[in-house]
């Protein structure tokens, strides 16, 4: 074989014990113990195997030639190496930026133990870049290392102190007092951010179905109702749109961020679209609907009072057939009442708080359900699916 070299696609990442080995090009991770390390560190282009094998014999058993021969192919076999590589394919040590890529590379492959150690040694190489220190927290997130989390936040916001969304939520890191809800700022900040990105990271890697599980949860209460007066509170990029123009005959929108509305306008369903954070709203509107939704917007909200009271005032009184209308959410469902700020600056709420704010309200709960909202770091998140009538 000719003089062995790292493959140039290959990145290596140090680890406790050697190195993993990243494939930018096909996303495959190679594990390296430390002998395993030492062989890749010597395959830089200058030596034969037989040279390789000659440096190493010291330090190995008696006879384990043929085995470093043997590995070598297969690291050849497995694209972690390439005969007769140029001496420049040795092994170099990454930048700052390349750590923070490639860090983000893995935690969307859910190798979030590597893509923490990434992220850490890019805020050691860089540390007054704030966004290494972002990663960082990210990830660490992920693995539940909470007071890291909350480290490495402290750090980004002292180099970047206008991020509104990251105060808010190391407020909750930090264990203060939870605001009524998120800052008008810090969610127009986090969907200018979101929302190419929106449908695609929410619906397809979230397995977030959160529209179509509503218009199950109402369907017994709606039976063959249609050509309804439908309120889209926090409707985003139109999901709920979506779901909900076939039983529209007036189908209104409302989200704080321009953004989100410019995506819903595009799916051309709804007869108007406003910006506007929705208690604001709420409070000016003069109109009466039959069907209101809020899904996954109400978790920027702690007191639900805040949105269910105006929500109750513009709600069709009953009509013919004692015909309800409805008030439909989803939630993250918490075991602490009434509610809590999360890490992740989300809200949760307790079932009892929904109740008592229904009532306070002059609704009734028609339907409150405990089920699958979506996916968070890999793991199944439960909401509460709520329907309340007046």
């Amino acid at each position: 074989m000719q003089n062995p070299a790292l493959n140039p696609s290959i990145q290596l990442i140090q680890t406790e014990t050697g190195y993993s080995a990243y494939d930018a090009t096909t996303d495959k991770i190679h594990d390296l113990n430390p002998t395993a390390s030492l062989i890749v560190e010597l395959c830089d282009g200058t030596r034969s195997v037989e040279e390789i094998c000659a440096l190493l014999a010291p330090m190995l058993p008696p006879d384990s030639a043929e085995g470093l021969k043997q590995w070598i192919d297969e690291g050849v076999a497995a694209g972690l190496l390439i005969p007769g590589g140029n001496p420049g394919n040795a092994h170099r040590e990454l930048s700052a930026d390349e750590l923070r890529k490639i860090s983000k590379r893995l935690r969307y492959k859910e190798k979030e133990q590597l893509a923490y150690l990434c992220a850490q040694q890019a805020t050691q190489l860089a540390p007054n870049d704030p966004e290494n220190w972002y990663e960082l927290a990210s990830v660490a997130e992920m693995v539940g290392t909470r007071d890291e989390t909350r480290a490495a936040y402290e750090k980004y916001v002292e180099l970047k102190p206008e991020d509104q969304e990251v105060r808010h939520i190391l407020i909750a890191l930090r264990g203060e007092p939870a605001p009524p809800r998120m800052s008008n700022i810090a969610l127009q900040q986090m969907y200018a951010d979101f929302s190419t990105s929106f449908d695609e990271n929410l619906v397809k890697e979230l397995d977030y179905k959160g529209p179509t599980q509503v218009r199950e949860l109402i369907a017994p209460l709606l039976g063959d109702r249609k050509d309804l007066a439908v309120l889209d509170l926090g409707c985003g990029t139109g999901l709920a749109g979506v779901e909900f123009k076939p039983l529209a005959a007036r189908l209104v929108g409302v989200d704080i961020s321009q953004e989100m509305i410019e995506m819903a306008r595009a799916r051309n369903l709804y007869d108007r679209l406003e910006v506007s954070e929705i208690t604001d709203w709420l409070a000016r509107c003069t109109e009466r609907y039959e069907l209101v939704l809020a899904c996954d917007c109400l978790i920027y909200f702690g007191d639900l009072r805040q949105v269910a009271l105006p929500v109750a005032k513009l709600m069709c009184p009953p009509g013919p057939a004692q015909r309800k209308s409805i008030f439909a959410f989803t939630l993250e469902k918490s075991d602490v009442y009434p509610h809590r700020l999360l890490d992740s600056g989300r809200y949760a709420h307790h079932a009892d708080h929904v109740r008592e704010v229904a009532a306070e309200a002059g609704l009734s709960v028609a339907r409150l359900e405990e089920q699958f909202l979506r996916s968070e770091y890999g793991k199944p998140l439960t909401g509460l699916f709520v329907a309340l009538e007046n």
